[in-house]
């Protein structure tokens, strides 16, 4: 039997959404402009699952592994998605997108090299592909915002 005690969650330094409200607004709706965009729900789940994974942002897993679940995701993918290499469950375009999302969620180190970029343009249109880039960077944003004001799971 294990130990069902919780902690509880760090504070929150601040509430974006209510001392910002039109910059938070804005954000959401450039997330939801390029989910638009990118026209496939999936991938969107899958780069923000894996994003919010690099960046340890609790809040964004938490809201993305329960959406994604709604939308008919697989448990299995869901837990294996921070190994998505090691695994046969994730189709050439999805891997692609994953990749893609790795090398942009850490562009400092990465500086998204060709062979990532041109893989990803094998499997995406022009104009899906810049979505899809809109995507990772508005998960990222968002990633940031969490991590940065400490966002909580209980804060939804």
């Amino acid at each position: 039997m294990t130990d069902q005690t919780t902690v509880p969650a760090p504070a929150q330094r601040l509430a974006l959404a209510r001392v910002a409200p039109e910059f938070h607004r804005n954000l959401i709706a450039l997330d939801r402009l390029a989910r638009a965009g990118l026209g496939d729900p999936v991938i969107a789940h899958l780069v923000d699952l894996r994003a919010s994974q690099i960046n340890g942002c609790a809040f964004c897993l938490d809201i993305h592994s329960q959406d994604a679940r709604e939308n008919g995701e697989a448990e299995h993918r869901l837990h294996t998605l921070s190994a998505w290499r090691e695994t046969p469950f994730f189709t050439p375009r999805e891997r692609a997108a994953l990749a893609l999302t790795e090398a942009i969620t850490l562009v400092a180190t990465t500086h998204v090299p060709d062979e990532v970029f041109d893989e990803a343009a094998k499997h995406f249109s022009e104009t899906e592909l810049a979505h899809l880039i809109g995507v990772i960077t508005t998960i990222n944003a968002l990633n940031r915002v969490g991590v940065s004001t400490r966002m909580s799971p209980t804060a939804r």
